[in-house]
């Protein structure tokens, strides 16, 4: 279990997030951003390859895919809010989407 991020810890952790298109999520201390891919197959790539790390880590996303768009929201349900497992997990999903 992680602790919920808080002060200068929390704004370095979600600055890069930030800068890349990630988005707090009004009512929520929760981090969300929306992929666009080329195509279905794109999009369902690249659920799959993040869902194996999501799991491996035991960190699940909230998302949904609808023909090549994925949203992704990330919290932390155990803390109440933003973690570094979010942070971690925005930032493998960030490479994995190239």
């Amino acid at each position: 279990m992680s602790d919920r991020l808080t002060g200068q810890d929390r704004d370095a952790a979600l600055a890069p997030l930030l800068a890349a298109g990630w988005q707090m999520v009004e009512g929520r201390d929760a981090i969300a951003k929306t992929y666009v891919f080329r195509n279905f197959i794109e999009a369902f790539g690249f659920i799959t390859r993040a869902a194996l790390w999501a799991e491996k880590w035991n960190h699940h996303p909230e998302w949904s895919n609808v023909y090549k768009t994925v949203e992704v929201t990330l919290i932390s349900h155990d803390v109440g809010g933003l973690s570094a497992r979010d942070v971690k997990l925005a930032a493998k999903m960030e490479a994995l989407a190239g």
